[in-house]
């Protein structure tokens, strides 16, 4: 496998899921980096605000058709791919397949035939194709398993746990659903643990892994500096936000009821697979930031603004170390 770190000068990267609320900031990271971006979606429309960056072009396109993949891939140096669904249309763990399996392995076969140097897979911690309790996270390993088995590409597997920033779809959810609760707020999976990584570490953990060639081959679990329980971190959301509510933990009977009825609304707040997902502890064992020279972010100080408040509304709440 080739050796050597991409050119700094010529620098032509494919982003797939460029355009989401993670993929927006890595786009965000590698074009002020000096990357030439190319950022396919299926709906430009949605994502003007990413044509402010410099050497940025969204191109319509279906990453999942392999003649399209050979275009989009042609003359790139690197590849990074953040293609992820949280839910399936259906519930058989197929739509988790093709987004995220099928999917990486087409674009192993487009990379090596186009000669590109690199990819960069966002995964999912505790992902595993085997011993994963979920479709989503089964899918995910099967997906690092089809990247690890390249033969004339260089790699690197981050597997981040949940993400959060401003406005993203992890504590703005709950934040809007505590305003749905007149009085107290049923919660399952209370005692299912994360250890939450800001999107910007994610970001720069995306450019460290393209520009070092010691990251090549390797996989980093990518966590925050600190330790939550999911109650925790719904009552801390529940104080910021002024909306105080009695959480209520649901037993694991009930927990699997409430994924069962609100699976089959629209929407899917809340499913099955996504409660088995939750039955595996979200932190690192190694947090490969230190190992990537990040200092992650703490969930405590940037929470206000990841829920568009203003900073006074932050508190300090006692914590877990991640590690």
């Amino acid at each position: 496998m080739p050796e050597a770190a991409l050119n700094r000068s010529a620098r032509t990267l494919c982003v797939l899921g460029g355009t989401g609320f993670v993929g927006s900031r890595v786009a965000a990271h590698l074009a002020a980096a000096g990357y030439q971006l190319r950022l396919p979606t299926r709906h430009p429309e949605r994502a003007r605000h990413l044509k402010v960056l410099p050497d940025a072009r969204l191109l319509s396109a279906d990453v999942h058709d392999p003649a399209t993949l050979a275009q989009l891939l042609n003359g790139c140096d690197a590849a990074v791919n953040l293609v992820g669904i949280l839910n399936e249309s259906g519930f058989d763990g197929q739509g988790f397949m093709h987004a995220h399996a099928e999917l990486a392995r087409k674009l192993v076969t487009a990379c090596e035939a186009a000669k590109v140097d690199k990819l960069v897979q966002i995964s999912g911690l505790k992902a595993d194709a085997k011993q994963g309790p979920s479709h989503y996270l089964r899918s995910k390993g099967v997906a690092e398993q089809h990247i690890a088995d390249a033969e004339k590409l260089r790699w690197t597997i981050l597997q981040p746990s949940v993400i959060f920033g401003p406005g993203d779809s992890f504590l703005n959810r709950f934040a809007d659903l505590l305003g749905l609760m007149p009085l107290a707020m049923p919660l399952a999976c209370p005692d299912a643990r994360f250890a939450p990584v800001h999107v910007d570490d994610v970001a720069l953990a995306v450019a460290k892994a393209l520009d070092d060639p010691a990251t090549d081959g390797r996989t980093f679990e990518i966590c925050g500096p600190e330790a939550y329980s999911l109650r925790e971190l719904v009552q801390m959301i529940s104080e910021v936000t002024g909306k105080k509510r009695l959480i209520i933990g649901l037993p694991d009977s009930l927990a699997r009821l409430q994924a069962r009825i609100l699976e089959r609304l629209p929407g899917k707040l809340f499913t099955l697979d996504n409660y088995r997902s939750l039955s595996v502890p979200s932190i690192c064992r190694s947090n490969g930031c230190a190992e990537l020279g990040i200092r992650p972010r703490s969930l405590e100080l940037n929470l206000a603004a990841c829920l568009g408040l203003p900073p006074a509304s932050s508190r300090n709440y006692p914590a877990v170390p991640a590690d």
